[in-house]
């Protein structure tokens, strides 16, 4: 079988782009800029598909705006990691400069052909956010895997082939795949190596375009040579080399093997003088390390390409944002003005994640599947997953897909229905319903631990999966995968979106006129529909964790008898309890046969019958402490009862950290008693449900203090349990320790401000970044004793904004806040923090400091770790995904830059709330119902009240919640507005009094407390 003719590509007419201008890469969300007046010059471009585009420029136009209509052209957002580069009149490839002007660069434009390839490669691809970017660099791969430049072992070339062979052929069939590789060579030695990618290929069956490209770039990424680009040099004892440069550093090769590496970390300066390229390093206090190294290279003109290429690299993997122009001098120039001109990696994400964009299809031209760049007939958020793939979930463990109903979309009765089919995968953990990390694709097969999942759908519920034509293919095509294999937004679920189970207005009025309208009914209520959820919370530790210990052997029989002994009597109690609010509920609603309303129009009676029988389980409750004390010995003691209760909290029951729901029942006698305040406060004296509201609140004030200390110290504990595990090799629960408050500071340093997470405890301040352990936890940089410590404000010293510096006995830090209020917190908290540790006995300090100095961790001896921190900070290489909760607090508070103290997760545990919302997106027109939990910072989202675990979730962290403004056409009474950067979603309650108690709980969230709760100065002994 041969290629189809090609057919003649015109600019504006390839890749499917259509006849707008699209997006400018170096200008977000503007068109390409007016070309200035002058004479049309034809500039020819080879893609990276082979094809020769012809554009027109000005004569005065710069690189940047031949570089900008390039990108427009092919509707490329993240062009910033591609270059145009062509051969000089000294036959040496160079880089268009996009500052210079065009035909000062190009001396000859009608005989010269500049090439659009990638200039950087990341070192993980799932930083690659667009399935064209992907394309692109796949086609690159191929490029450079024919013409010898990714050099690689023949078992590596063989996979590579095969997943581009998939890409362009489709699934496998022999006498196709052979007469394909006859006519097509794409690596050297391909006729060898043909029975062994055959055999590859035929792994592949199902496998759309869009994942062989995943797949090749996974496999690629891994190379040595991937993304290399060799100068020869010498050596000062002249054996030749060559140099290289990457994201890490600069590298050196002997041939194709790499033999030394310079990180960017050590690297303290760059320079060529003539001939010669010097990298001079920093002092490590090595006396036997040299300073300077110094390559030479053919002639100044080579040296001068390659440091360019190396300012080039430096700057856009390791700057926040583009460098500045330097002010031109007065008099005399020194050195070169050269400087990198565009987007730094970090805005180009931030940039992706933040834009509302539409997506348009595109064209794979070497590939014989049907294209997916005609209009589709369904949502183009449908995408295919072969039936028994292994998807992996947000937890990172696999399951298998099962096998889906299927259904045809011809069927003009579901055509509505697929139009909104985007699902949650069956298998998987609750996930997160986190904006910033929204557009991050992961793999097609696999999904990473710290982006959005959602939790599955039985297909009792909803159709689960449609035969539909995918790329010439009939594919299965589960809820909630894209052709491109993005996981959408778990709110945009069948359940959650406008094609399901939505309410209509006119529906939603009569229902709420037909209820009572009475404060003390919505009070009620509320207590009702947070009874609902704290029961099923109880049956996490009752059910779901005593049929799994029942599996193994691995929990000693007493540690089951305090937990089960002491939590199922609570249990039963609160089942009870539920059955008469539904009762009393149902009867003040009036939709039970009890014929005299007025004696059921209460609560009261019936908080007081209860409260008095829960003051009877008291000593179970004071049990629950306890079982949590013995849990955690038992883990630290016993390493396979350790991984069972991990491997616990990766159920989807399990949607928090399982040592929360050990608190719970001590977090619902809080509950309780605010509700019976509110309701004291709404009954006048005389009302016949006020005196028995009134006993029940005395009864369960007096079980509040009684069991309050307990719960200060608990809470406290279960955080210091909950940061370990964020943090590696640290043991944070050790006598006496409290946790104060957690969150971003920027560090100053010699390479400038570096985000860093900090952990504020009541003798110890630690700062850390996100390591590249394989369930990114954070890694300890450096340990700050209290004792001791001094803090100022070092603005005006340092001319950072919001900036402090805090000096120790033996080492001083600058950091900055990213506000005002933020530094304020912090500022005060430290404070607070230092007279703690000085009112410590002395001694126990001085072990403290000379214990943490000791183990210090200073950020030059760790240079190379550091920098991959810094470069890759949203790095989730799914090979080395394993099973860690990757939407804790800590996570989000490195995504959204904020901080929250242990006043704040003490609030946001005692302020629970749960109930029935209306849901709308910005541009959607209907209202959808869910169920929504709020607890811990975050709403968890549930059909019915009925399920077992949440199919989503949002963290509220760094959201800010209002009320519509009239320009918004939210015509609707009792709603409310969370939004964070360009994401908005709209809350609809039923009445006042739950949309006041919505606002003031999420405001408790979003808004951290700016009044600390008394300083606790007894030492907590566990």
């Amino acid at each position: 079988m041969v290629e189809p003719e090609e057919r003649p590509s015109v600019a504006g007419q390839r890749l499917g782009a259509p006849e707008s201008m699209g997006i400018s890469t170096l200008e977000p969300g503007q068109r390409p800029p007016v070309m200035p007046p002058g004479r049309q010059v034809s500039i020819r471009v080879q893609m990276l598909d082979d094809a020769t585009e012809v554009f027109n420029v000005s004569n005065r136009a710069s690189g940047k705006a031949l570089f900008d209509l390039v990108c427009s052209h092919l509707n490329l957002i993240e062009g910033d990691y591609f270059g145009l580069e062509f051969q000089d009149h000294r036959k040496m490839t160079v880089w268009l400069d996009l500052l210079k002007p065009i035909l000062k660069q190009i001396r000859r434009p009608k005989n010269t052909i500049l090439r659009f390839v990638v200039k950087f490669f990341p070192p993980d691809h799932t930083q690659l956010l667009e399935e064209l970017t992907r394309y692109l660099f796949a086609l690159q791969i191929k490029h450079d895997l024919a013409c010898g430049r990714l050099t690689c072992n023949e078992s590596s070339a063989a996979q590579l082939v095969s997943h581009i062979v998939q890409s362009e052929i489709g699934d496998f069939d022999e006498v196709q795949c052979k007469q394909h590789l006859l006519h097509n060579k794409y690596i050297p030695d391909q006729d060898v190596l043909m029975d062994r990618i055959m055999e590859y290929h035929q792994n592949h069956i199902g496998q759309t375009p869009a994942i062989s490209d995943y797949e090749l770039l996974e496999i690629a990424r891994k190379l040595e040579m991937y993304g290399v680009r060799l100068h020869p040099a010498k050596d000062r004892e002249g054996t030749k080399l060559n140099l290289a440069v990457a994201h890490s550093g600069v590298l050196v090769f002997q041939g194709h093997t790499k033999i030394n590496s310079f990180n960017w970390a050590k690297v303290r300066k760059l320079s060529f003088k003539r001939k010669r390229f010097l990298i001079k390093l920093r002092d490590l206090n090595q006396s036997n390390c040299q300073d300077t190294l110094e390559f030479m290279m053919g002639s100044r003109d080579c040296c001068k390409v390659f440091w360019k290429i190396c300012v080039e690299y430096h700057a856009f993997f390791r700057l926040l944002e583009e460098p500045k122009p330097k002010p031109k001098p007065v008099l005399f120039t020194r050195g070169s003005s050269f400087r990198f001109s565009g987007r730094t990696q970090r805005q180009v994400i931030d940039y992706v994640k933040d834009s509302e964009y539409k997506k348009v299809p595109f064209e794979r031209k070497h590939s014989k599947i049907q294209s997916n760049s005609g209009p589709p007939s369904f949502t183009p958020k449908l995408g295919a997953v072969d039936h028994g793939e292994k998807i992996a979930c947000a937890s990172g463990h696999q399951v298998d897909s099962p096998h889906h109903t299927q259904v045809t979309v011809e069927n003009p009765s579901l055509q509505r229905f697929t139009g909104s089919l985007t699902s949650q995968t069956n298998g998987c953990r609750n996930g997160t319903l986190d904006e910033t990390d929204a557009r991050l694709k992961p793999s097609p097969s696999k999904q990473q631990a710290e982006h959005l999942s959602t939790g599955p759908v039985t297909s009792s519920e909803s159709p689960s999966a449609v035969r539909v034509m995918v790329n010439g293919q009939k594919q299965s095509l589960s809820l909630g995968q894209s052709p491109d294999g993005r996981q959408p937004s778990p709110l945009t679920s069948p359940l959650l979106t406008d094609g399901g189970y939505v309410r209509t207005d006119d529906e939603d009025e009569v229902r709420r006129k037909r209820f009572p309208t009475d404060r003390a009914y919505f009070i009620a209520k509320e207590l009702l529909t947070t009874e609902r959820t704290f029961l099923k919370d109880l049956e996490v530790i009752t059910v779901h964790f005593q049929t799994f210990v029942g599996k193994d052997e691995a929990m000693p029989q007493s540690l089951k008898n305090l937990i089960f002994a002491n939590f199922e009597p609570v249990y039963k109690f609160h089942e009870s309890f539920l059955k008469d609010m539904e009762q009393r509920l149902a009867q003040w609603e009036g939709r039970s046969n009890a014929h005299i309303k007025g004696d059921y129009q209460r609560v009261g009676d019936v908080m007081l019958t209860n409260i008095q029988g829960l003051k009877l389980l008291t000593p179970h409750l004071q049990k629950h402490s306890e079982a949590l004390l013995e849990l955690e010995r038992t883990c630290r003691s016993s390493r396979k009862l350790e991984a069972f209760c991990r491997d616990f909290e990766l159920q989807k029951v399990c949607y928090l950290p399982l040592n929360i729901f050990f608190l719970r029942a001590l977090h619902r006698l809080m509950h309780y008693k605010q509700i019976l305040e509110r309701l004291c406060k709404h009954y006048p004296p005389t009302h016949e449900d006020f005196r028995d509201s009134r006993a029940a609140l005395a009864d369960v004030s007096e079980m509040v203090v009684q069991l309050h200390g307990t719960l200060i110290k608990m809470e406290n504990f279960q955080k210091l349990l909950e940061l370990e595990k964020d943090l590696v090799g640290m043991h944070l629960a050790t006598p006496g320790r409290e946790f104060i408050r957690l969150g971003c500071l920027s560090k100053l340093s010699g390479k400038g401000l570096q985000q860093r997470m900090f952990f504020l405890f009541n003798d110890v301040l630690m700062y850390t970044s996100r390591g590249m352990t394989p369930s990114n936890q954070f890694k300890v940089h450096g340990q700050f004793p209290l004792y001791g410590m001094t803090i100022r404000e070092s603005e005006d010293e340092w001319g950072v904004p919001h900036s402090f510096t805090l000096s120790g006995q033996r080492q001083s830090v600058v950091v900055a806040a990213s506000s005002a209020s933020e530094m304020k917190k912090w500022v005060e908290d430290i404070k607070m923090a230092i007279e703690l540790a000085d009112v410590c006995n002395g001694s126990s300090a001085e072990i403290l400091s000379s214990s943490f100095t000791d183990s210090k961790f200073p950020e030059e001896s760790s240079a190379d770790q550091e920098s991959e921190d810094d470069l890759s900070a949203s790095r989730t290489s799914l090979e080395r995904q394993s099973p860690h909760r990757g939407n804790t607090t800590v996570h989000v508070c490195w995504h959204r830059n904020t901080s929250v103290s242990m006043v704040d997760f003490s609030v946001a545990l005692e302020n629970q709330l749960s109930g029935n919302l209306l849901r709308k997106f910005k541009n959607s027109n209907g209202w959808q119902k869910l169920w929504v939990v709020f607890t811990n910072f975050s709403l968890f989202f549930y059909k019915t009240h009925q399920d077992e675990y949440p199919l989503a979730s949002l963290p509220l962290l760094g959201y800010s919640i209002t009320i519509p403004s009239e320009s918004e056409n939210i015509h609707k009474d009792y709603v409310f507005k969370l939004h964070f950067k360009s994401h908005v979603y709209y809350f609809r309650s039923e009445s006042e009094y739950t949309f006041e108690r919505w606002m003031e709980v999420i405001r408790s969230a979003t808004c951290s407390s700016s009044q600390m709760r008394t300083s606790r100065k007894e030492p907590h002994i566990y």
